[in-house]
């Protein structure tokens, strides 16, 4: 099906061209920590979209998957549909989120979402405004990038963000850190 997507010529320019291994780091967790508020999960940077659709089918969360690349949508699409699950979703940059917007989700999840320089004002105004608009739990995924522990150091002194190394050991083994924020 992923293979069909690629002939109609669907091509992804914001690094959207794969699944992210952090997405397993956030699943895993998910999956040994699930979260009390999972009813509304907001997938940023979602790319292929495997973490929300793992939230959609695991835990019957409504999902909306956000990216600023549309053309990501027909690989998350195709992936839902082989998972027998729905997400909506959202062409939109972290910046584009407003607090409104955000106050309408349990659970922010973001995997592989920091990985330039650039990156770093706009994740982490984005995690304040979700934090101000009242979602209970944030977690986001990365392979310890610099600009992933810039965005974390400074999480960590405005929200009472925890930092911790997580790894996967499977067929689809991983390894990184999740910034993870209860915001109870």
């Amino acid at each position: 099906m992923i293979r069909q997507v690629k002939r109609r010529g669907a091509d992804p320019t914001i690094h959207g061209n794969k699944t992210w291994k952090s997405s397993r780091l956030i699943i895993d967790y998910l999956h040994k920590h699930p979260p009390e508020h999972n009813k509304k999960v907001l997938d940023v940077g979602c790319g292929w979209g495997i973490t929300g659709i793992w939230c959609a089918k695991a835990m019957g969360s409504k999902v909306t998957s956000m990216d600023a690349d549309a053309d990501v949508f027909p690989y998350l699409q195709a992936t839902a549909l082989l998972n027998g699950v729905e997400t909506k979703q959202l062409v939109a940059r972290f910046e584009d989120l407003t607090t409104k917007q955000l106050s309408k989700y349990d659970l922010l999840i973001g995997a592989d979402i920091c990985f330039w320089d650039e990156l770093v004002k706009p994740v982490s105004n984005m995690v304040k405004r979700a934090v101000k608009a009242g979602v209970k739990k944030i977690i986001i995924a990365d392979p310890q990038r610099e600009p992933f522990f810039e965005v974390a150091a400074r999480c960590e002194k405005r929200h009472y963000a925890e930092l911790i190394e997580w790894e996967v050991h499977s067929s689809l083994s991983a390894e990184g850190a999740l910034l993870i924020i209860e915001n109870a």
